[in-house]
């Protein structure tokens, strides 16, 4: 969710954006509204937006005035505003979009699928770094909603999907539910000694307990006691490189 501030000194203006956000842009969540620059300021302190719906022209400090009163800007800004005199002082301060009054829906739309966008590269951009810092140590970051948690990479024993998300078992007994699909965590751990054996399946063959090959492909047990299948179609890969690695 997108939590946003609307500053604006027309009253009007600033429900009449609130009222379209909430019927066109379902990921936003307005959580604080000002009507004048200094109110606002209050507002962003107070409430941590991570978007902010801006006027330029206000009363006794404009909204290009506001952003230049802020030293660590940690939100993304959208202009609204009746004048369109101020677009390249606006993105020289790096607002994600500029709309003129009265705003079209379709745009807001587009401004707002901007910003969902940015977000996302950039929680990934951070998970990656998170796991190369980690890797280094021999771990591998795990992703909730509450932040992330590093583990050995050897004590993972195996990881299955579970929709959009997948559970991640380790040695200790422990099964995590992270925010990250299977496809993201192999791609994680490839330098490792993990097999995708089957859609739902990725296992760590140093915690292999037996292999019993069937007609359609083959069963797999683990050190957890679980009995992972493998795919028909990676059978003989699979068969392959268990005899090289122990061979």
């Amino acid at each position: 969710m997108i939590k946003a501030v609307i500053i604006d000194d027309e009253k009007s203006a600033v429900i009449s954006i609130e009222i379209a956000l909430k019927e066109y842009c379902p990921t936003v969540e307005v959580i604080g509204k000002a009507c004048s620059a200094k109110e606002g300021i209050l507002e962003i302190e107070t409430k941590k937006p991570d978007l902010v719906f801006l006027d330029i022209e206000m009363p006794h400090m404009t909204g290009i005035e506001l952003l230049e009163q802020i030293e660590q800007r940690k939100f993304d800004v959208i202009f609204v505003t009746a004048y369109n005199e101020f677009a390249v002082k606006a993105f020289k301060l790096n607002a994600v979009d500029y709309l003129l009054k009265p705003v079209s829906i379709p745009e807001l739309i587009r401004a707002v699928n901007k910003v969902s966008e940015s977000r996302k590269n950039q929680t990934a951009a951070a998970y990656k770094l998170d796991n190369l810092k980690a890797s280094l140590s021999g771990k591998v970051g795990l992703p909730f909603s509450s932040g992330t948690e590093f583990v050995k990479i050897s004590d993972i024993i195996r990881i299955e999907a579970d929709g959009s998300y997948c559970k991640v078992i380790t040695s200790d007994g422990k099964t995590r539910l992270i925010s990250r699909s299977l496809k993201e965590m192999q791609t994680s751990l490839e330098e490792e000694s993990f097999y995708r054996t089957h859609k739902s399946h990725l296992i760590n063959l140093e915690h292999i307990k037996k292999y019993s090959p069937l007609k359609d492909g083959g069963l797999v047990e683990m050190a957890d006691g679980a009995n992972i299948e493998i795919a028909r179609t990676s059978k003989a890969e699979f068969a392959s490189l268990l005899k090289d690695l122990y061979k």
